[in-house]
Order: structure tokens, then sequence, then C-alpha cells
């Protein structure tokens, strides 16, 4: 390295944000993931002794993905690389590769590659890193925020160990921000600092379990808050607020959290609770999320869920879904949470989605049944030489408009598809069918 480069690296560290100088380099000043790291847990145990295999860190931002993978080449004996999926290509990866087989032959040593955002590779380059993760040449470590099930190739994912890393807790956070206080060297310790417990509470209220956004905008708290006539720097509830970073819901439309949290609304909506659908449904709509979509899925819910109990439910969504596709948003808000409160307050049954379920797995898993020959098709000339229409019965010839006579197949003249409850609308359904099979018997 010249004495520029030197330069340039001591600069880039000296100004580096907050968050970056606090990251710890051991396993003892890494705070949060005890289910991995804790005392005799996995991870603990695999760098200790120096058995490290290939895996995949995954979680939310500012968890400690990349401080991990970071301390665990402090740890090893193993040569270290890094690449990021956002700025490298197939030829970064083999000039990694070559390094580390030159590594193996030489020096007997092998090479832990660690790729950040690893699900930003497309499957070329991912099928690059294939053979030699298999080989064992290297041991690749990769980081994302995004599901790896969905985002990673299935033959590499096979050979890779899934960690989930979880948001940090409000303890750990605590900690975090108390260790940056006092650190002299890579944190504010050189600074007076006096801040009320007041906007510690917010600070690690609005930080969501993201450990950087909390440090960085502790040091934008503390950077530009001018000190008192004795040099103290005084942080207090209002000043924290000014200088917090911008939160936004953790939301990728085409991602993880996205799936999650359509299941989530779902689930309320079935589940009874407006509060929950309604909360839910806030999120996706601040987060950007397709408005037809979501209307999409409360006719679902509606069908579903709702089916016979309230048959307006489904009206009532589709009227939704006309409507938003209509106007739009953001008044197409109040449409959708008009729909997904009555459909979660509406009584509910899933008797017709249970129904087709079971009819489906009887057609796809036994033999199709022959349609009666009264039921069959005699519109046409010469259907009633063949059969076709003899000894139907037509419903509307009778009382009630109905008339006991056989509509299944021979095959499947005991089956039962659909089970009407009590529950709202399809208890009536249900005594109407109760007094007409009473009849036929």
């Amino acid at each position: 390295m010249d004495l520029f480069t030197l330069n340039m690296e001591n600069q880039l560290k000296k100004n580096a944000p907050l968050a970056d100088r606090m990251r710890p380099s051991t396993i003892e000043e890494f705070v949060g993931q005890k289910h991995i790291l804790g005392e005799g847990k996995f991870l603990d145990r695999a760098i200790k002794a120096d058995r490290i295999t290939s895996m995949i860190f995954y979680g939310p931002p500012g968890t400690g993905k990349t401080t991990l993978a970071m301390i665990i080449a402090n740890s090893t004996n193993m040569k270290f690389e890094k690449l990021s999926a956002v700025t490298s290509g197939v030829k970064d990866i083999r000039e990694v590769i070559h390094r580390a087989e030159e590594g193996l032959k030489l020096y007997n040593k092998r090479t832990i590659l660690f790729i950040d955002e690893i699900h930003r590779f497309n499957k070329a380059q991912q099928d690059a890193l294939l053979p030699f993760v298999e080989r064992g040449i290297i041991i690749l470590i990769g980081a994302t925020t995004e599901n790896p099930y969905f985002e990673v190739n299935k033959a590499l994912l096979s050979r890779m160990m899934v960690i989930p890393l979880k948001p940090l807790g409000k303890k750990d956070i605590y900690d975090i921000i108390l260790n940056a206080l006092k650190d002299e060297d890579r944190g504010l310790g050189k600074y007076k600092v006096n801040i009320s417990d007041e906007a510690i509470d917010y600070l690690i209220t609005i930080s969501d379990g993201d450990g950087r956004i909390a440090l960085n905008s502790l040091e934008i708290a503390v950077l530009s808050t001018p000190r008192d006539n004795e040099g103290i720097i005084n942080i207090d509830l209002d000043t924290i607020k000014e200088c917090i970073l911008v939160k936004s819901a953790k939301y990728d439309k085409s991602g993880d959290e996205h799936y999650d949290t359509i299941s989530a609304f779902i689930k309320s909506m079935r589940g009874s609770d407006p509060d929950a659908t309604l909360y839910w449904l806030a999120k996706m709509i601040n987060a950007g999320e397709d408005p037809k979509f979501i209307a999409r899925r409360i006719i679902i819910c509606a069908s579903e869920d709702v089916g016979n109990a309230d048959p307006q439910a489904l009206m009532v969504a589709v009227a939704a879904f006309n409507a938003v596709d209509v106007i739009g948003m953001p008044e197409g808000r109040i449409v959708l949470a008009q729909a997904a409160v009555y459909v979660a307050c509406a009584p509910k049954s899933n008797a017709s989605y249970m129904g087709i379920n079971k009819a489906l797995e009887d057609i796809r898993n036994k033999p199709i049944g022959k349609v009666p020959g009264h039921l069959k098709d005699a519109s046409y000339k010469g259907a009633a030489s063949f059969g076709h229409g003899k000894g139907y019965k037509y419903p509307h010839d009778y009382k009630n408009a109905y008339v006991k006579q056989q509509y299944l197949p021979d095959e499947y003249l005991d089956a039962k598809y659909y089970c009407p409850t009590n529950n709202g609308y399809e208890k009536i359904i249900k005594e109407r069918l109760s007094k007409l099979f009473d009849k036929e018997d």
C-alpha cells in the first residue's frame, strides 16, 4: 500500500460513521443474537473450534451480519476475502477463487469468502460459486436481508447453513448506546454528553431493533448540539427526535417482509380482529404496496374464510377492488379499510373452501366418475338415441323447486363435500338443506 492510499484509508477510518467505528471485533464485544452466539451455541462453538462451514446470515439491517463475518475473519487461521454483490461480478469471483486455490496449493490454507448482500447476485454469478463451495476450495459466508429460500439457488443453498439473525432487543440497543457513550477511542466518550432517559427510550424504540440507526442517530445528535457554558452536550427528547434517521417500515414488495405482512393481514381478517387488520393494512399502504394486490387478497379472504356465513362480504370485497381501480390512492385507503374491516367482523365459514378442496382431491386421486345418463346434454339432435337426459326431473316442476334425484356419479354416491356450519347466514342454508334431505327420508 502506497503512502497516498494509506492516508486515504486513515481518513476514511477517522471519518467513518459511529456505527462503523463501534463495530465489535470479538465475540465478547458482540451484542445480541444469543440464540446462536450464547455460550455453547452453534456459532460460538464453531468459531472457537475454528470449524467454520459455509453459511448465510439472514436478518434485518443493523443486526450484525457483516460484523459476525468480520469476527470470524479475526478468529480463524484461514485467509479472508470479501466481495459486495452490488459491485462485484463473475470476474471478481474468479480472481478470488484463483487466490484461494493458490493458498491451498502453496500454504495449505483455506479461504473464507464473505459476500455482502448475496441475494443481489444473479443465477450465473451464484452458479459460478457452486463447484468451489462443493469442493471446499472456499468457505462461503453470505449476508442478506432477503429470505435466502427465495433469493439463493437451491443447489447453492443446500450446501450452506442458513443462520437467522433477529432484530436486536431493547436491552441490546441500550447496551450498544451506553458503550458508544463511554468509549473514548472509537465512540463518543471524549464528549461530555448528558442524555435524558426519555431520549434514550425514544431512540431505542424508533431504531426498531437496528443498531446502526441507533448509533448513527445518536452521533448526529451529539455532533449537532452546541455545548452549554460548562462544555456539556445536553440531549433531550426533542433533540433526539430532530436527529433521528428516517424510520420506514421494513418492507420489500418482492421479499420476505412482503409475504409475512400480507400473511398477518389475512390471518387478522380470518381471526376477526379489525384492529390488527387495520394495522397491517396501514403498514402495506405506507410501504407503497399495490392497492389492487391488497384488494385481491380481501376478495380471497371474503370467499375462503367468510364464505356463505355472510355472502355480502364477497360483494363488498369485489366492489372495493373496482372502487380502488377507479379512484386510486390515497382515497382508495378508505375503501380498502371498509372492506377489510367488514370481512374481519363478518361471521366465518370455510365450508365452501374445504368442500372444493376435498372434491379436487377426489378428482385428482381417484377414478373420474361418469356423468349419469339423465344429467347428460340432451340439447343436440340425436342425443335421445343415446339415452341422454332420459329420466331427468326438472326441479321447477316440483314443490319448492326441489325433487330428489341422483346428481353425483355412481362411484361417489356417498360423497359429502359441503358441510355448512351454524355461523351467520350459513345456518339458514344448513337448515334448508336439512329439511330437504329429511323429506327424502
